[in-house]
């Protein structure tokens, strides 16, 4: 406030001289204007012979006529008939028309005088012109002007900044209400919401903003404690496993160590399954950089489909007939494709099939198989992280709820998406991935 106060006393300042100033000069030009044309009247009436004794102007005026040796032949009414209005240095160099300023004491006028010059009368008997025009009325209602802003401004600028404290106290009101609501939030003593101001202004749309971001922050912390809830639960099961086994071996001496190394591995691997996956979506997270850190390379997503469906005795690969080149990290494609062919193998009860074709301008991966599908209203929310379906909760059939989120995270990163949709009967998954260029 203070510094608009500030500039405004700076504008009005600048703008109060600017008008005096302006002022004063066209008032200037204005007496300058009308001594001129009085004199040119005088010079046309001397031309004619037909100037008058005494001459006549108005009251503001005075008028001389002097010869070429200086005299005064001729005056207005008010005018001295024997000292002309400007010395001869003073009409030395003068030129037709140019205009000099006097003191108005020296021809009997208030304050400042401005005697216009003209030249009139034949060139063997010149003659000038000379006519006093009294600058002290304009003068008075310039400085009266002067001191009305002087006195008008100071007032102004005080009503202005009074207006402008409550404007902005006002207009400023909702933000403090949002710092206070912050606080309070960050404080932990309230819901996570700001208040939104009635007004549809730039406040209600900021308060708007930040309770959306507020929204997802806390969808954000939920997302993060149910993750790391759900990782928990997960890495408990496999330890809880080997801790078991372990206890088991450690009160019966004549174990088969064999047969408990086998079972401990199988739970390592679990648990390194589960590590390695949950790093993956931590790195995809990070938002600085790839979830895979190996360069993109060209890929023949044929070539790639078909060795990993190999590793499938249950799978029915179509291999297609020309190279399906795609832009994107080996290893990354290839866990998209394998966590793929698991999920259907793992559901499928006898048929598993997978197809790579081009479509215009993408390369299409597609995996079905005969299992019992997903529900149109679940086909979203497997893709969220530790989810499983009603009939593929069981732990030891495989599956930790991650293998489809992290399928569309690596293909999302590849600039592709992933669709559900009915296999008649089972499921159908299409990957769609950039074709190379």
């Amino acid at each position: 406030m203070l510094v608009s106060v500030l500039a405004l006393t700076v504008g009005l300042a600048a703008g109060g001289v600017l008008l005096v100033g302006v002022l004063n000069f066209a008032l200037l030009r204005a007496v300058n204007s009308e001594a001129d044309q009085t004199a040119e009247s005088i010079a046309y009436l001397i031309s004619q012979k037909q100037l008058p004794d005494p001459i006549p102007v108005n009251a503001a005026m005075q008028a001389q006529v002097i010869d070429a040796d200086g005299r005064v032949v001729s005056i207005s009414a008010s005018a001295d008939r024997l000292i002309p209005m400007l010395h001869a240095d003073e009409l030395q160099g003068l030129a037709d028309g140019g205009v000099r300023e006097i003191p108005g004491s020296r021809i009997g006028l208030a304050g400042q005088a401005r005697v216009v010059m003209k030249v009139a009368g034949t060139p063997s008997e010149p003659q000038r012109v000379l006519v006093a025009r009294s600058t002290n009325d304009l003068s008075v209602g310039v400085r009266i002007l002067a001191i009305t802003l002087l006195v008008a401004f100071p007032l102004l600028i005080a009503l202005l900044a009074i207006v402008l404290w409550r404007v902005l106290g006002a207009a400023l009101h909702p933000v403090d209400a949002l710092r206070a609501g912050a606080e309070e939030i960050t404080g932990g003593t309230r819901e996570g919401r700001l208040p939104v101001p009635e007004s549809r202004d730039e406040i209600h749309r900021l308060a708007t903003t930040l309770n959306g971001m507020l929204h997802r922050l806390d969808a954000a912390r939920t997302r993060q404690r149910a993750f790391v809830a759900d990782a928990a639960h997960e890495l408990r099961s496999p330890l809880t496993n080997m801790r078991t086994e372990l206890e088991v071996a450690q009160r019966l001496p004549d174990n088969d160590w064999q047969a408990l190394s086998a079972d401990l591995l199988t739970d390592v691997d679990r648990l390194s399954r589960l590590v390695d996956d949950l790093l993956l979506l931590a790195r995809a997270d990070d938002g600085g950089g790839r979830a895979v850190a190996a360069p993109f390379r060209t890929v023949d997503l044929g070539s790639l489909v078909g060795d990993l469906a190999d590793r499938y005795p249950t799978v029915t690969y179509l291999r297609p007939e020309v190279p399906m080149e795609v832009v994107g990290e080996p290893d990354a494609l290839g866990r998209v494709v394998a966590n793929l062919l698991d999920n259907a193998v793992r559901h499928a009860k006898s048929r598993v099939q997978v197809t790579v074709r081009a479509e215009a301008t993408q390369r299409v991966i597609t995996v079905t198989d005969d299992g019992p599908g997903i529900p149109q209203a679940d086909r979203e929310r497997v893709f969220d992280r530790f989810t499983r379906l009603d009939d593929a909760r069981a732990r030891d059939a495989g599956g930790s709820g991650l293998g489809l989120a992290i399928v569309r995270e690596l293909v999302r990163r590849h600039g592709g998406f992933v669709t559900l949709g009915d296999a008649e009967p089972g499921l159908r998954v299409d990957v769609r991935l950039p074709a190379l260029r």
